[in-house]
């Protein structure tokens, strides 16, 4: 049987390196842009004014009020002081917040973004924008919010705590896992998924042990940026359903969302995705069973084991499932609403994933 399949490339410029933010105004310069916007979190609001620093008078502001899910309010606030100091481009400074602003404001103005990822979140290779309304998280497709470059510096991520580290991290594993059982998966991003999983996997532990291994930071970036890919160039399923759900609803904190959920998930459908799974487990070391290894994984590194730690209530459960079964989307396994309340339940509660959690 011969194969067949489409890939399409996302147009994406990369400089990788230690010391690469030196070369943030040259991308300028090739992107032609001469009045940027700064975004980044109230968190990262001196590496931020660093990035400032370091574009001189090409920098117009610096807006530190990124948050988790993109409120919708948060959106418009940052589109309107875009408008305001004339900006003709957006530098985005961390994780997925940041870089979920500046696609909110090129989704309202058209502003291209350079994004200076500091985090593991891998949103600065995808097309994907989301915004939140009213408690409920909408997102999309769009190909204006995608980066025109990305300026990759394992010396920036070299301050972010371990624990934030290790979640963000297995948030970005998250992308590659479900690109490898995606409808639309092909051999290209299934041979970037597995290698983005083996450098995390391989990187955190010794970003635990000491964070500021450079090495391991570089390798967890290289991974990141590839599972960033995979997410950008698939179909994503019941684990990022899951969590979409669960941030938008309850406003949970993402990457430790996306933690506690994915051994879970990955469960469930692995019985029915065994190249995914034969991948995973190559990727993890040759285990048996890459779900449990993954919630293994977690416990070794001390990431949060259930989504009770992150604020969820029992009661929770039951319109969480109904709100992910209320629409039909690609997914390796048939689910129903027992299913998604079996596996929000057991993730609840911390409990051992298993393949079957409705029974």
């Amino acid at each position: 049987m011969t194969t067949q399949f489409t890939y399409d490339a996302l147009p994406m410029r990369v400089r990788f390196g230690a010391g690469s933010l030196s070369e943030l105004p040259a991308e300028l310069d090739h992107l032609g842009l001469k009045r940027v916007l700064v975004l980044c979190s109230p968190e990262q609001k001196d590496t931020g004014d660093q990035i400032a620093q370091v574009l001189g008078s090409r920098a117009v502001g610096v807006l530190a009020e990124a948050v988790m899910h993109v409120p919708a309010e948060a959106a418009k606030r940052a589109s309107d002081e875009a408008a305001r100091v004339g900006a003709d481009g957006c530098v985005t400074v961390g994780g997925g917040s940041a870089i979920g602003l500046g696609k909110a404001i090129a989704l309202n103005h058209d502003l291209p973004i350079v994004a200076v990822p500091t985090t593991y979140a891998g949103s600065e290779m995808t097309p994907v924008w989301g915004l939140t309304t009213n408690g409920r998280k909408e997102t999309g497709r769009d190909p204006r919010v995608l980066p025109r470059s990305v300026v990759y510096d394992p010396e920036l991520s070299a301050t972010l705590p371990a624990a934030m580290s290790v979640t963000s991290g297995i948030n970005a594993i998250a992308h590659a896992v479900e690109a490898l059982y995606a409808p639309d998966a092909t051999p290209i991003i299934s041979l970037m998924a597995e290698d983005g999983v083996r450098a995390l996997v391989e990187a955190l532990p010794f970003i635990v042990k000491d964070p500021a291994d450079l090495e391991a930071r570089s390798n967890a970036l290289y991974g990141s940026w590839l599972c960033g890919a995979c997410l950008g160039a698939t179909t994503m399923s019941l684990h990022h359903k899951l969590c979409h759900a669960l941030g938008g609803t309850l406003n949970l904190p993402h990457a430790q969302t996306h933690t506690v959920v994915l051994p879970y998930a990955l469960a469930f459908n692995q019985p029915a995705a065994s190249q995914a799974k034969q991948a995973l487990s190559r990727a993890l070391g040759d285990v048996e069973d890459p779900a449990l290894a993954l919630w293994d994984l977690a416990e070794e590194l001390g990431a949060p084991r259930s989504l009770a730690e992150l604020g969820m209530l029992e009661e929770d459960i039951e319109r969480i499932a109904e709100e992910v079964t209320s629409y039909s989307y690609g997914n390796p396994r048939p689910i129903d609403l027992a299913a998604v309340r079996g596996i929000l339940r057991d993730a609840w509660a911390g409990d051992k994933p298993r393949e079957n959690p409705s029974a």
